[in-house]
């Protein structure tokens, strides 16, 4: 076959790159840049223009709005920005642009140079029925299929003689598009116009075709690196079948399980494909290994630096970006002493994407603030996020790659394990529950896992759903963010914090653990795992499964169970419910506690919202520690008493009568019945009642009211009279 690839490659002298991507990579590519010595210049969105790569930049460049097809899919924009930055060469990671031939091409028009394959090698590569025929014309196992189909009567056809089940592709498919498993002639009819149409849609590329359906598979790879001249390195094999909706979650380095024999087929096979096309930079060959027939056959070439390369890096002690942009400024001493088989293989490696998704709602995106963010200081991670983050719906989801290495391939599993143990990421919801699953999966360790293994795996850990937030419900803990007024940080924690430590006791927490409370009308939640919870404070009805629970005792909850918190019946304003082992929320300065004003605390720095998840601590973290005991209710003598008049203890602060107030007004504020206005919350309770005669007239140098004075400490509970209006001021105050 004529590939027109024989033009000897292009030498490029650069000193700044300009990386056209964002997130994990685009940090990840600069990092070798500047340790290279060179130069960087990131592009980025109006959604990014605060996002780490664009920080870690030497220059940055504005491309749009954040829609990526306004920014970053904008191959004009960004060629144009490497212009005028000076930026030599275009490292276009992955996704995005990575595989468009034509910015490439515009790329190489404009003197840059494209660190990658060639224009001719990514329009090859990037059409499913040209790669086949690439693979099929050097002997690269091909797993049955048709050629490009015109009708579904063709697809019919074809299918007869293929057998089924057949899985229906476009072209120029990828990422689980276009592309769907039919298991008999109605199903094929069915989805061939649906197929063409998200083809049309996707690619611009209507062009389908059949292959046979693997049912238990394993998705195999092979990395390699061509010069460009027809010599190609392979880097070992990858297993990559832990996948989700056809994206991998979960990859290794080298694949488990395969004989020699076969390895050594897919490795020389793979160079010679590459080679045939001299083909230029990192690829990746991927395969479908039929567990059941032990064969593996050609899926197709990833022309671009994978997600995945990290394993590869970890056993081969390669840096592929390194190898990448020495080779774009014509420099291939690297590869030289080398076999073509590549450097030895030593030990596994293994990655986990962590995404910002919810596995307990079918993978939903997830976008917000990281409230916090932990990375195991022992472990490889690449990231692009931290505590503070926005994280925005525009983009891929994937936050961080975590990756460990071991001399045996349960070593590195374990260390995985350990590592995902030790990360954790608040403020949106991750996959990480299911991560930590797989670690432990029978079916990995063994390495008899296929493509299919994950929807056998549960992906969510112990969580809360919250189907009504209520009135006002927060996160607190007791005591509170202790010690920072002097910053202006209020303690928060419990309004009533008798009543919360009361209901911790009663499910065997530290009185301190992190529980609810509800003003008001409370929230509605659902259970996905049995549990002990507790709800005390005002009298309110409060049901299980419609079913009226009992205040102040443990109730034992089942999965799946829905708690219902209603509004207080007569007496009390507030509600608090504890979770045995406590809800998982990051510590800022020390506490979980929710300060809406200030936007910090709980799991989002808000009031719980309806839609939120809040995540429960696992009784085996207690294991080791004073915090755990059996589960009792609380003694009727104990219970604090709810009524309309309360008679409070008091001692008169630094500014009494005769400065401040007259001896008059002091009598008066002790024989007076006050009552608390509608404007109470949080910060403090607003009391009706006769206003002061004051013994001054006015406030001096604090101001014209005589309740002007320099500021001096707040305590909880203390009596501030703002203007004429006493107020009580609460945990969030003043």
């Amino acid at each position: 076959m004529s590939t027109g690839m024989n033009t000897p490659p292009i030498e490029y002298s650069f000193d700044t790159l300009l990386v056209a991507n964002r997130g994990e990579i685009a940090c990840r590519i600069m990092r070798t840049a500047h340790l290279l010595g060179l130069k960087t210049v990131a592009v980025y969105s109006d959604a990014d223009s605060a996002a780490a790569h664009v920080e870690m930049a030497d220059v940055a460049v504005r491309l749009g709005p954040a829609p990526a097809h306004e920014s970053y899919l904008r191959a004009d924009a960004v060629v144009e920005a490497a212009l005028e930055t000076g930026a030599g060469a275009i490292h276009p990671g992955y996704g995005f642009l990575s595989e468009n031939d034509a910015f490439a091409a515009a790329a190489e028009s404009a003197g840059i140079a494209f660190v990658g394959p060639t224009p001719q090698q990514l329009r090859t590569f990037g059409n499913k029925h040209t790669a086949r025929e690439a693979a099929r014309a050097v002997g690269v196992p091909l797993v049955a299929g048709s050629g490009l189909l015109d009708s579904a009567d063709a697809a019919l056809s074809a299918a007869s003689d293929i057998g089924y089940p057949v899985m229906i592709k476009a072209v120029g498919g990828g990422g689980g598009i276009g592309m769907q498993a039919c298991f008999d002639a109605a199903e094929l009819r069915e989805a061939y116009d649906r197929v063409q149409r998200l083809a049309q849609a996707n690619f611009s590329s209507s062009g389908v075709f059949l292959e046979r359906f693997v049912a238990r598979a394993r998705h195999i790879e092979v990395q390699v690196f061509g010069d460009g001249l027809g010599r190609t390195l392979s880097l070992g094999t990858r297993d990559c079948s832990l996948q989700r909706r056809n994206q991998k979650v979960v990859e290794e380095a080298p694949a488990p399980g395969l004989s020699d024999e076969l390895v050594d087929r897919l490795l020389s096979s793979s160079r010679s494909l590459a080679s045939s096309v001299n083909y230029r930079s990192a690829g990746t060959v991927e395969f479908v290994y039929d567990v059941d027939r032990g064969e593996a056959s050609f899926l197709e070439m990833n022309t671009r630096l994978q997600v995945e390369h990290p394993v590869t890096e970890e056993v081969t002690g390669i840096d592929l970006v390194e190898w990448m942009l020495r080779l774009a400024r014509g420099d291939s001493s690297m590869l030289d002493g080398l076999p073509d088989s590549g450097p030895e293989i030593t030990g596994t490696a293994v990655e986990a994407r962590i995404y910002a998704e919810d596995p307990g709602h079918d993978y939903r995106p997830s976008a917000g603030r990281l409230t916090g963010v932990e990375f195991p200081a022992h472990t490889r991670v690449e990231t692009w996020v931290d505590t503070g983050t926005e994280v925005s719906a525009y983009y891929d989801p994937m936050l961080a790659k975590v990756i460990t290495h071991g001399n045996r391939r349960k070593a590195a599993f374990a260390a995985l394990a350990e590592a995902l143990a030790d990360t954790h990421i608040y403020g949106v919801q991750t996959n990480l529950p299911q991560l930590r699953r797989i670690c432990v999966a029978d079916s990995v360790r063994n390495a008899t896992h296929t493509t299919r293994s994950l929807a056998d795996l549960r992906p969510t850990g112990r969580r809360v759903d919250v189907l009504r937030a209520g009135t006002l419900t927060t996160v607190q803990d007791h005591p509170g963010r202790i010690g920072l007024w002097e910053v202006g940080i209020p303690p928060s924690g419990p309004m009533d914090d008798l009543s919360f430590q009361l209901v911790n006791a009663a499910v065997g927490n530290p009185v301190g653990a992190p529980g609810l409370e509800c003003t008001l009308h409370g929230p509605r939640l659902v259970f996905s795992d049995a549990t002990v919870i507790c709800v005390g404070g005002a009298d309110t009805p409060v049901t299980l499964d419609g079913e009226p629970i009992p205040l102040w005792e443990p109730v034992d909850v089942p999965a799946g169970s829905v708690l219902d918190v209603g509004t207080p019946t007569d007496t009390g304003l507030r509600t608090y419910v504890a979770f045995r082992g406590g809800i998982d929320a990051p510590l800022y300065h020390g506490s979980a506690s929710t300060f809406t004003l200030g936007g910090f605390g709980g799991i989002t720095g808000k009031a719980v919202a309806t839609g939120d998840v809040l995540g429960l601590f696992d009784d085996s973290l207690f294991e080791n520690t004073a915090g755990l005991v059996a589960p009792q209710l609380v003694p009727v003598n104990s219970r604090p008493e709810f009524t309309h008049e309360w008679h409070l203890a008091v001692a008169e602060g630094p500014q009494p009568a005769p400065t401040y107030f007259t001896e008059s007004d002091m009598a008066q504020f002790y024989d007076t019945t006050w009552t608390v206005q509608t404007h109470a919350n949080r910060t403090g309770l607003r009391l009706d009642g006769p206003k002061p005669v004051w013994a001054r007239t006015d406030g001096g140098d604090a101001g014209l009211h005589p309740s002007n004075l320099h500021d001096n400490p707040y305590s909880v509970g203390a009596l501030n009279v703002s203007g004429d209006t006493p107020i009580l001021l609460g945990p969030d105050g003043p």
